[in-house]
């Protein structure tokens, strides 16, 4: 498949919008320079281990640290009773119960105190000279409980008689809600020539970053400040909610940072229960305190993602236009509701069902139940990759039975481009898209034609060989206020300050060129300051596919205000009228005349020239982009497998992928963000899956026995591009963090079902382990 994506362009600027430049991120790292929050130790530091409950459910009665404390190296041992003062961890989305009331949210506290709700619960933190010493001293801990039965399945924790975590929350239900209107749904259903059901279950993933979850609490007694060094997704919302809710103190006495962070994909966006005890343990002690998880603590309290149990129906006419498309779903929400718990199985499931169909009704109901697991929280994608595939598996079972082909049964029901802008049911407005021809190029990319003689001859060789189709559009996350600083060092450089986050996505590289295209500042003078939320007044963090959206966008308009500002500065220095300055590629210059002076010569000038009204006293500027409505990036991928039939075990032999994100900033960047996310669509769709015992346990807790997708596991992409700028944002980007799970689950799904379906086998739900297609084979 041609990758026509990276073709360089030389009429363009070598590091400007468009080039597929390196990531300047990538020397430091790949030599192990990277600075990740484990990698830190402060003078005078001390080291904390948390007791986990082994637990799913129990009434804890009491908890006794009198050995722990006198254990050698032991400073102090902190269990609930000593965090009273401080707040809790709570979810504020306002989401409403069908009847009109708010959801039910769990109030936690950091350290458990009279219940324990699921394996992994944080009971209590040991804080020691050594890691050794702390996690010894754990052992030591006394817990008096009674057990109670448990659930961790959201349809079992829903029925009659379950277990119950609150006495305050019947039913375990926290939120019942419904978006569509069911009646005229219910009636197109009624009307249909055709209803496709299926039952499908969005397993439960364990998110396995790179890097454990670490922390290092410090307490200034100087200045009356809490300092928390942590990976996570964006320091400015991570400051708020922990001043804000767990503090309990104003904004400005709290302080986030941090450095290189390994993975996250929506799990360390939010405060965890354990960074209050480490900074509360500072406090006490007049020293920082570190904490870093181990990869069995990860599996037990890193938050998990996924986890619904949805039945999805799609109602059909004769013709094969869609009428409506219904979902019904359990959400398992965990024992605690986390801070966007609820949206993934709701407000995204509404906006993403609908997917590149002008389908005019849609449904969703979901019911969000707490059980005695992990509780869960947005994981790549977040509802957007489930939606699509639930919108993919649909089609593709109707097509068969209504005796119609899959792919014009899409076409049919494409949104058109002449359609644009389109209001969809989900209340989204699609500024653009060209959905058919993208289908029509995947598929000749795949040279979907020859498929059934590649079929043929597999039969020929014993094994069973797939096609599947992912077509795919996702409603990324609408760009909040994001900070566009830029900043003339002293030094030369440049610096750009933002509220987005780099945990991996490799942001420098692009934030860098968008301002190199604007400024014409040089490419390698560029710096970027993320993780420090002293330096932040506004920032919505790094997730739901909008980083360069919004940080690229608030680069621009900070840009035209620099320029402007330079304008001011270039008329005075060059002794001539505002209007005659003009500016281009980093160079102010008197219309018709050779006089110029580049822009970061003039900024070393403002400095030094003496104060006036009618002067800028810098051309630094802090500007604040007030956001965009979200963007639909969109695509298709084609996924073709072979299966052996004796042992059940999935082979890819093709993977291509056609994609809409818009305007490309970095060809290269956006080329690994796609391989990325496929990966972990083909993880979930084969591999992955949280496996919990009768009574809690997870058994899945560590890597023998949860698996993840290896190299030698997944095959080389396709990748190719077809455009339509976005026309709400700057940009005109789409994002593409996210989409590479949104088409992968539905092209890997639908592929293993082709295969499986001459043998009679017309649905699997993921994940489609090698043990459960030999079942289906086999009838067992």
């Amino acid at each position: 498949m041609p990758d026509d994506s990276l073709t360089f362009d030389p009429t363009r600027l070598k590091y400007g919008i468009g080039q597929p430049v390196p990531r300047q991120e990538d020397p430091k790292l790949l030599k192990g320079q990277g600075r990740y929050t484990d990698d830190l130790s402060l003078p005078n530091q001390l080291y904390a281990h948390v007791l986990r409950s082994p637990y799913a459910h129990a009434v804890l009665n009491s908890v006794d640290v009198s050995e722990a404390k006198a254990a050698p190296g032991v400073h102090l041992v902190i269990t609930a009773d000593d965090l009273e003062d401080y707040g809790e961890l709570v979810c504020a989305m306002p989401l409403k119960n069908i009847d009109g009331t708010p959801l039910r949210t769990t109030r936690r506290k950091a350290l458990a105190k009279d219940r324990l709700r699921f394996v992994g619960d944080p009971i209590a933190v040991v804080v020691a000279d050594t890691k050794a010493q702390a996690k010894d001293a754990a052992e030591m801990i006394f817990l008096d409980v009674e057990t109670l039965p448990a659930a961790t399945e959201a349809s079992a924790a829903a029925a009659p008689g379950a277990a119950q975590l609150y006495d305050d929350i019947p039913g375990n239900q926290v939120l019942d809600f419904r978006f569509g209107n069911a009646e005229k749904v219910a009636e197109a259903f009624a009307r249909a020539a055709h209803v496709q059901k299926l039952a499908l279950r969005n397993n439960r993933i364990v998110v396995a970053a790179m890097e454990p979850r670490s922390a290092i609490g410090e307490y200034e007694a100087e200045t009356g400040r809490m300092v928390l060094r942590v990976g996570c997704q964006g320091v400015f919302g991570l400051r708020n909610q922990l001043a804000d809710d767990v503090l309990k103190m104003p904004r400005n006495k709290v302080r986030v940072l941090t450095g290189n962070v390994g993975g996250s994909f929506g799990m360390k966006a939010s405060v965890y229960p354990e960074y209050l005890p480490l900074l509360h343990a500072s406090k006490v002690l007049g020293r920082p305190v570190k904490w870093t998880d181990e990869r069995s603590g990860s599996f037990q309290s890193d938050a998990h993602g996924r986890d619904h149990e949805v039945e999805a129906e799609l109602a059909v006419d004769a013709e094969g236009k869609f009428l409506a498309v219904r979902l019904t779903s359990f959400a398992n929400m965990g024992a605690y509701l986390t801070n966007v718990g609820p949206n993934m199985a709701t407000g995204n499931y509404s906006k993403n069902i609908q997917a590149n169909y002008a389908t005019p009704l849609l449904e969703v109901h979901t019911r969000c139940i707490l059980t005695n697991s992990v509780p869960v929280t947005a994981y790549r994608g977040a509802g957007r990759p489930e939606a699509n595939y639930y919108m993919e598996r649909l089609i593709e079972e109707a097509a068969r039975a209504m005796g119609k082909s899959p792919i014009e049964l899409r076409k049919l029901n494409h949104i058109k481009p002449e359609q644009m802008p389109y209001s969809a049911a989900s209340g989204s407005v699609y500024d653009g898209g060209d959905f058919s021809a993208i289908l029509d190029q995947a598929l000749e990319a795949a040279d979907f034609e020859g498929f059934e003689a590649r079929r043929a001859e597999a039969k020929q060789r014993g094994v069973l060989r797939g096609i599947g189709i992912g077509n795919f559009l996702e409603c990324t996350a609408p760009p909040q206020k994001e900070q566009g600083g830029i900043r003339f060092e002293d030094d030369g450089t440049v610096t750009i300050i933002t509220g987005t986050l780099d945990y991996g996505q490799g942001h420098w590289t692009p934030f860098a060129q968008v301002l190199h295209q604007q400024l014409g500042v040089p490419f390698e003078s560029i710096r970027l300051l993320q993780g420090d939320s002293d330096e932040l007044i506004a920032g919505g963090g790094t997730g739901g596919s909008k980083s360069i959206m919004a940080s690229g966008a608030a680069i621009i308009e900070a840009s035209e205000i620099v320029i402007e500002k330079g304008r001011q500065a270039a008329a005075h220095v060059m002794e001539t009228a505002l209007a005659d300055i003009e500016f281009e590629a980093g160079t102010f210059t008197v219309a018709g005349t050779d006089r110029s002076i580049g822009i970061r010569e003039l900024a070393a000038k403002v400095k030094e020239m003496p104060r006036s009204e009618d002067l800028p006293e810098t051309l630094d500027v802090t500007h604040v982009f007030n956001e965009a409505p979200m963007a639909f990036p969109n695509g298709c991928h084609v996924a073709e497998v072979e299966i052996d039939p004796d042992v059940g075990t999935v082979k890819f032999v093709n993977y291509v992928t056609v994609n809409d994100f818009g305007v490309i900033v970095n060809p290269a960047l956006v080329k690994g963000q796609a391989h990325g996310g496929i990966v972990q669509g083909i993880g979930q769709a084969i591999y992955e899956f949280v496996a919990f015992s009768e009574d809690g346990q997870l058994l899945s807790g560590s890597f023998q026995d949860y698996g993840v997708p290896r190299a030698e596991d997944v095959p080389s992409f396709g990748f190719a591009s077809h455009p339509v700028p976005c026309k709400t944002n700057p940009v005109g980007a789409k994002g593409c963090g996210e989409a590479g799970c949104a088409g992968s689950l539905p092209a890997v799904m639908n592929a293993i079902v082709d295969a499986l379906r001459p043998l009679g086998v017309s649905h699997i739900d993921m994940p489609a382990t090698p043990e459960k297609i030999w079942r289906a084979i086999n009838g067992v």
